[in-house]
């Protein structure tokens, strides 16, 4: 008996002719004869079998091949010719599964999509449950900014020296990113170093506030080392001295606009902070933790209650940025669309949460 007629019986009947329903629906029976025999196949019938449905399957509709992709991509002796077809198809339905999990494809063919696919692709790729470094080489150089993001969160992922120093550059307009790579387990020291002295002071404290204890210290050690000095064990600042200063300009009649804007154009943080406190009545603690944060929206909405002009509200995204960084003009620009567009009881229950918060 051949093997085409022991492992499928009236295979000439399955896939004579030309009709599309008819070879799809040879495809489908074909795969589930495939998936039902798969465990005691030897590596000769996957061959077969490969032969087979490379014959079949590209020239079936988009769902057949994307559920005969989703089907495949966990299985170890899929057929590799098939899955690697699949694997690069511009539809991200039938190549995303495959790229996110199929171990059969190979280091040589992830560069090859790597290279010539699109953002799609790429992002389907970088969940993999392990990144070799000439794929995530790739990555990085041709990713967009999610991608990026994802590649180094992604705990499997492994990255060259070189890639290491682009996703360092790329960190440095990027919040996010610094804090996926600063909780990598495999940053090394000069690595971390060289990732927060190229990060706002805002997102260094973030890292430090997320980490997890066995990297807070190295952390801490590294800040030191580019501050020249000892960072407080607890990490927070010391609000008191702007207190003083802010509540001295209270009781002269003096806190205002014009006030806050010198202290945010001098980059003083903490009495830029003491002074929003005290015009919008949201405790320093909370606005130094939400500014703190990943985006400017918090200055936008405070600002917008307490009633600030552009002028003032652009010194506290400089500030929040820190005075050895220059942000670029798109960023600028979109948050004064979003600040114009904001509306001020929109503004006015945020805070209002924020202080019931507080309060809780």
């Amino acid at each position: 008996m051949s093997l085409a007629t022991s492992l499928i019986p009236g295979l000439d009947q399955l896939v004579r002719g030309d009709d599309p329903e008819r070879r799809a629906e040879a495809a489908r029976r074909i795969v589930d004869l495939f998936f039902e025999g798969a465990s005691g196949f030897r590596p000769e019938h996957v061959e077969f079998f490969d032969g087979v449905l490379m014959g079949l399957v590209p020239s079936t509709e988009l769902v057949t091949r994307a559920d005969i992709a989703e089907r495949l991509a966990s299985l170890a002796n899929a057929p590799r010719n098939l899955v690697g077809q699949l694997a690069r198809e511009d539809e991200i339905v039938i190549a995303g599964p495959l790229l996110r999990r199929s171990p059969v494809i190979d280091e040589k063919a992830l560069v090859e999509i790597a290279r010539e696919k699109g953002q799609e692709h790429l992002l389907a790729m970088a969940e993999r449950p392990a990144l070799s470094t000439g794929v995530t080489d790739v990555i990085v150089r041709r990713g967009d900014r999610e991608v990026v993001r994802r590649a180094a969160g992604n705990a499997g992922a492994a990255f060259s020296a070189s890639g290491y120093s682009a996703l360092i550059k790329r960190a440095s307009q990027d919040g996010p990113l610094t804090l996926a790579i600063g909780q990598r387990d495999d940053l090394s020291d000069d690595n971390l170093k060289e990732l927060l002295s190229g990060s706002i002071d805002a997102v260094r404290r973030r890292l430090l506030d997320t980490a997890k204890p066995v990297r807070q210290a190295a952390i801490r050690q590294a800040m030191s080392d580019l501050s020249g000095l000892i960072l407080p064990v607890e990490g927070h600042r010391d609000f008191e001295p702007a207190k003083r200063a802010v509540l001295a300009l209270h009781e002269a009649g003096n806190l205002d606009d014009g006030a806050l804007l010198e202290f945010a154009k001098a980059y003083k943080y903490e009495e830029s902070i003491a002074t929003l406190s005290a015009m919008s009545g949201v405790k320093i603690a909370t606005l130094d933790r939400l500014i703190s944060g990943d985006r400017y929206d918090p200055i936008l909405i405070v600002s917008k209650v307490i009633g600030l002009e552009w002028a003032t509200v652009r010194a506290l995204i400089l500030l929040r940025i820190g005075p050895n960084r220059v942000p670029s003009q798109a960023d600028i620009e979109g948050a004064r669309v979003n600040f114009a567009r904001l509306m001020p009881s929109t503004a006015e229950r945020v805070v209002n949460f924020w202080k019931a918060r507080q309060v809780a």
